[in-house]
């Protein structure tokens, strides 16, 4: 119990030395430096000159006596009022704290996720989308691998109402999944699958864009993993991409 206290002190905002004075002080109440380096492992000067600097941190009381200084810790509640202080402190500068991340010469996160888990990894992250989803994808090949597809990840899109739009090749699974597009709060477009049949997929969101390859490929084999790369110039020209894509995709449809 001692240990998980002295971790929660250090979460507060004290060091190791600090913690261990300030459970001590509670214990004696009102004592003299010695008998603080009496009850822990610092010697009396280190104990003297911490306990002095929490006095002036406000965090122990101090009262002069004939025979030297007596240090008492303030309350527990005041330790947790000074903690909400600082949460409250910190979600005010948020906005200029994300701001930071946006600039110029950031550079881009990358995370790659091997295996099935990853590629769910990166499904999951992209329901964490502020904006619409942008989406290449080959509707049979994510469907072929994972059969629950449309019960796990689709309907938890709907659910939180994240809106899609993709492109897809004009197959069989394609024309099926395009027929529940109202339903699944999505409009996709395709396009021929003998010209584009792409064996991944791509979405484009907030400022990431998420890819993910099945182990699909023209000889029936590849590798299954996914990346993420949150950058928002990468993001902007990949939207810009997409949107190319979409007028193209759109004329084509037009003339069926």
């Amino acid at each position: 119990m001692a240990k998980d206290l002295l971790l929660t002190l250090r979460a507060v905002g004290l060091d190791e030395r600090e913690a261990q004075l300030y459970m001590v002080g509670l214990q004696l109440g009102s004592a003299p430096a010695s008998e603080y380096a009496k009850n822990t492992s610092l010697n009396r000067i280190t104990t003297y000159n911490t306990l002095e600097e929490l006095v002036h941190r406000g965090l122990f009381t101090v009262v002069k006596k004939l025979r030297g200084k007596a240090y008492t810790p303030v309350a527990p509640e005041y330790l947790a009022l000074e903690a909400e202080k600082n949460v409250a402190a910190l979600n005010r500068a948020l906005p200029e704290l994300k701001s930071l991340q946006k600039a110029k010469y950031r550079k881009p996160t990358v995370r790659f996720f091997e295996g099935w888990e990853g590629i769910r990894h990166v499904y999951m992250d992209t329901l964490t989308a502020k904006t619409e989803l942008l989406n290449f994808a080959n509707s049979a090949a994510v469907r072929s691998v994972w059969p629950d597809y449309d019960e796990e990840y689709v309907a938890e899109r709907v659910r939180k109402s994240i809106s899609l739009r993709g492109i897809a090749p004009d197959d069989e699974t394609g024309k099926r999944v395009h027929g529940e597009d109202k339903a699944r709060l999505r409009e996709i477009r395709l396009v021929s699958s003998g010209d584009f049949d792409f064996t991944n997929e791509i979405n484009i969101y907030d400022h990431k864009m998420a890819i993910c390859s099945f182990g699909v490929n023209a000889k029936g084999d590849g590798d299954v993993f996914g990346v993420i790369i949150e950058s928002k110039e990468v993001a902007e020209t990949q939207r810009q991409i997409f949107e190319m894509a979409w007028r193209y995709a759109g004329r084509q449809n037009s003339k069926h």
